[in-house]
């Protein structure tokens, strides 16, 4: 089997791709995660595939827009119009990137596909194999299941181990917008006060 690897980031790729490769399986990582915002961050989740890869000896395809500045996210805030909500915008987003992967896996002549959004805890799993299935059916392609968050700790303590960069949320520009909400809720009430005692 000749597998493509889709990678949302570093520290989720380490345990599938160990366990991938105690199985004997010819696995190829491929990067496209144009959810990933702001460019900041996009570039440190890079960077940190860059230098696994280059210590663990390894390639990546890098689905990368050539001489363009739009790395993707102008794109995939096109498709996320109306679906800011997770339970819809989520399985979009996989969906994106899930369908990416195949019809690159099918252009470079992988016999199969899979992702590391399968490794976290955070994702909704169940979604990601009923898109995985249903996309490798789509495209006549075998989509390789593997419940990978049997490793989540094994994993964590990998990237620790390597002093690589583990990202704080999910990448979407919503996904941070959530993540901040409450702090934010409480900022704004202290303004509210401040406002307030001010007779502004």
């Amino acid at each position: 089997m000749k597998l493509l690897l889709h990678a949302c980031c570093a520290p989720c790729l380490l345990y599938p791709l160990d366990r991938l490769n105690l199985e004997g399986v010819d696995t190829t990582v491929y990067f496209y995660n144009p959810n990933i915002h702001p460019w900041r961050e996009y570039e440190r989740r890079l960077q940190a595939l860059r230098d696994v890869a280059e210590k663990k000896r390894f390639g990546v395809i890098w689905d990368i827009p050539p001489e363009s500045e739009d790395y993707g996210v102008t794109f995939w805030l096109n498709q996320m119009k109306g679906k800011r909500e997770r339970r819809v915008r989520c399985p979009e987003c996989y969906r994106i990137r899930l369908e990416m992967t195949a019809r690159i896996a099918i252009s470079y002549g992988f016999s199969a596909f899979s992702t590391t959004l399968l490794y976290s805890t955070y994702q909704m799993h169940d979604l990601i194999k009923l898109l995985g299935f249903s996309i490798g059916n789509k495209y006549g392609l075998e989509f390789l299941y593997r419940d990978f968050r049997e490793g989540w700790f094994e994993g964590i303590e990998m990237a620790k181990e390597m002093e690589i960069y583990r990202q704080p949320y999910c990448g979407c520009i919503y996904s941070e917008q959530e993540r901040y909400a409450k702090r934010a809720e409480r900022l704004f009430k202290e303004l509210i006060k401040d406002n307030k005692r001010h007779n502004l």
